[in-house]
């Protein structure tokens, strides 16, 4: 199993990082990988909407990442699960009141199977490079 996850403090409130995070549309701000994204169903930022996402893959070649929202408790969690890709792992923003900004616990969780599991590490590699943006995101979120 590929596991990544990471931490970070934002000054904003829970209830505007999780209105950042449940809008998709927002991903080119912080995340470097994200091509483009579109709202392919749904509505935005609800339970069971689903993005459409051109992510830069091995090489810098286009590969598929759209997303599909799967548990939205706004000001606290956000879960969701990769739907189309090479690897298609879940995911969770835990979004805690921390004085007067928000702690985002970021984890992602894949479990390979068949021959994906000897492309684990590298799974698990880019998954960790994924977590590790939250800076990006906070700077993005704050302004800076």
């Amino acid at each position: 199993m590929a596991h990544a996850d990471g931490t970070i403090t934002i000054d904003r409130s829970p209830a505007e990082v999780y209105a950042f995070l449940a809008d998709g549309l927002n991903n080119p701000r912080w995340r470097a990988g994200v091509k483009e994204v579109s709202l392919r169903s749904g509505t935005a930022g609800e339970l069971g909407a689903v993005y459409a996402q051109t992510l830069t893959g091995p090489g810098g070649r286009p590969i598929a990442g759209d997303y599909r929202i799967t548990s939205a408790v706004p000001g606290q969690e956000l879960r969701f699960e990769v739907i189309t890709g090479p690897a298609r792992p879940e995911g969770v923003y835990t979004l805690t009141a921390d004085g007067t900004g928000t702690r985002v616990l970021f984890a992602l969780d894949y479990t390979p199977t068949g021959l994906k599991k000897l492309m684990n590490g590298m799974i698990e590699k880019t998954m960790t490079a994924e977590v590790g943006q939250l800076p990006k995101l906070k700077a993005a979120i704050e302004g800076n």
